[in-house]
């Protein structure tokens, strides 16, 4: 009787779905699948003329353990967003022409994490996990270990170019991700000094906030949250007043934010805190921004107060209007940093979300960039074990259930599925039946094979999505540190510039092959 009553539930859950078109009528007739292929070969066919100007500007997304299963995912959810099925969607990192993979471990961890990543796409040198800015002879923890391994950012590399530099997240500004840009240090988490011990204070090691602002004190446009870590430690936070989590972190006393608008007050250099101090800016009237938009993380984007705090996609059209403005060019680096910390909670849908809106920052830049002078990667620093299957039907939700029952304990599952985290949950002693609890909201917990209180990093490959001047360099499958490599050939900024011709904005090609066999044999031995 009560399995009557599940597959009585089970099938009015799915009844919706099952009424409805599988596929467009369209798609019965042959003629349509070839001749999409061929306008599709005709495309390919036009790379065949490529791109060998030299890159003005870079913009490098970074969608923070966005895995290729995440990809797919946002791609149907972007779809069906926008009433379709959802699979035939095109993101705009899929409309780029070119397409690699890219090896993602630690030196010392198969599956990485976010901080020897970013040292490998930022830097150019991988590194052990934990760490930021220091190659791998440094040791997590051990403030010892720093002075002497110190490696340095593309965003360094721009800056005494003479280009603009920006960074633009939805994390803390100080988090792994952007450290990586301007920090050395053997830990990740030293946000401020209160997070870090006292023997590493007195063996002169700096909090990655002041680092931010001491490293590269110019940079030129610096967006995301984390405004608790620059301010004296019990200072009530400007937006939160009440609230004591939010409050100041720094032993030290200082207010590194105030430093900063003192030195950049005739500089036209402006502090915001909210979307409309940030929307209602002049970007002809701002040389320098500086953006702490939360004590911590910006929020979710399902939960974010679009009055108050901006998006990513709006965030991105500030920075590149303020920085589009040096005629040397830009580098700004973006980061849709919840995908991960979705991903970690459980909350797919939370992560897909954050997915779509950075793929609509992505279109954005698109629009406000030209590819005949702006080089732009999209890629992620790891993945996560999420996956989804279960045979689906097309256009099924992508957070809707499998068509199916299980056939061990005869209960239906949803399509989207984690290998751990904080969805395992037993009820009576068995898997929970998703069909009795709302699994569509915003914050539900997908099911886990094995129970963890945080769902943890993938170690396969993530792709590498790229556009513009020699973006045919990322190719096939490579180190994560080949791509600041590449990035840096294209601008002609950095290690290697011989190959660049000024007058004509062009770059030889001819020593590329050596030029960069030569880089990676260089970059092995110092590994």
């Amino acid at each position: 009787m009560k399995l009557t009553a599940q597959l009585i539930i089970f099938s009015c859950l799915m009844l919706g779905s099952l009424g409805k078109p599988q596929f467009p009528e369209q798609e019965k007739d042959p003629n349509f699948w070839n001749m999409w292929a061929q306008q599709t070969l005709k495309n390919a066919l036009s790379l065949q003329s490529l791109n060998t100007n030299k890159a003005m500007n870079l913009i490098l997304f970074l969608g923070d353990g966005m895995g290729i299963p995440t990809v797919t995912a946002a791609r149907i959810l972007k779809g069906q967003l926008n009433g379709q099925s959802g699979e035939e969607t095109q993101l705009e990192m899929d409309k780029f022409p070119f397409v690699s993979l890219a090896k993602t471990y630690n030196t010392n961890a198969q599956v990485p994490d976010s901080a020897g990543t970013a040292t490998a796409y930022l830097c150019g040198v991988k590194a052990n996990e934990g760490t930021v800015g220091v190659t791998a002879a440094a040791v997590r923890t051990q403030c010892n270990t720093t002075r002497g391994n110190e490696v340095t950012s593309i965003l360094r590399w721009a800056k005494e170019a003479g280009k603009s530099v920006g960074i633009v997240t939805t994390t803390r500004v100080n988090h792994a991700t952007p450290s990586a840009s301007y920090a050395h240090s053997v830990d990740r988490d030293w946000y401020s000094d209160n997070e870090m011990p006292a023997e590493a204070l007195r063996d002169g090691c700096k909090d990655i906030a002041r680092q931010l602002f001491e490293n590269i004190p110019n940079i030129d446009v610096i967006m995301g949250g984390g405004r608790k870590y620059m301010f004296p430690k019990n200072m009530s936070d400007v937006e939160y007043p009440s609230i004591l989590k939010h409050s100041g972190t720094r032993k030290d006393g200082r207010n590194l934010v105030q430093e900063w608008t003192d030195r950049m007050k005739d500089k036209k250099g402006h502090y915001v805190w909210n979307k409309k101090q940030l929307l209602s800016l002049n970007p002809n009237n701002v040389n320098y921004l500086l953006g702490l938009f939360e004590p911590a993380d910006l929020p979710y984007d399902l939960e974010r107060n679009s009055e108050t705090d901006p998006s990513l996609t709006e965030m991105v059209e500030v920075a590149i209007k303020i920085l589009k403005k040096n005629p040397s060019g830009f580098y700004l680096l973006v980061e849709g940093g919840r995908i991960d910390h979705g991903h970690h909670e459980g909350k797919a849908k939370q992560a897909l979300h954050e997915a779509v809106e950075m793929d609509r920052a992505i279109g954005r830049a698109d629009l406000m960039t030209s590819v005949h002078d702006t080089m732009t990667v999209v890629t992620a620093d790891h993945s996560h074990v999420f996956n989804f299957g279960g045979y689906t039907l097309r256009g099924n939700t992508i957070f809707g259930l499998a068509p199916m029952l299980s056939d061990i304990d005869q209960k239906p599952f949803t399509s989207i599925i984690y290998g751990n985290g904080p969805g395992y949950k037993l009820v009576n002693g068995a898997r929970e039946n998703v069909s009795t609890i709302n699994y569509q909201e915003n914050n539900y917990q997908a099911q886990a094979a094995v129970p963890l209180s945080m769902e943890t990093h993938g170690g396969e490959d993530v792709a590498v999505f790229a556009k513009g001047p020699l973006a045919h360099l990322l190719h096939g499958v490579h180190e994560q540190n080949y791509i600041p490599h590449v990035m840096a050939y294209a601008a002609c900024i950095g290690q290697n510039r011989e190959h660049c011709v000024s007058r004509s904005g062009a770059a030889d090609l001819r020593p590329i092959l050596s030029s960069i066999a030569a880089l990676l044999t260089v970059t092995r031995l110092l590994c």
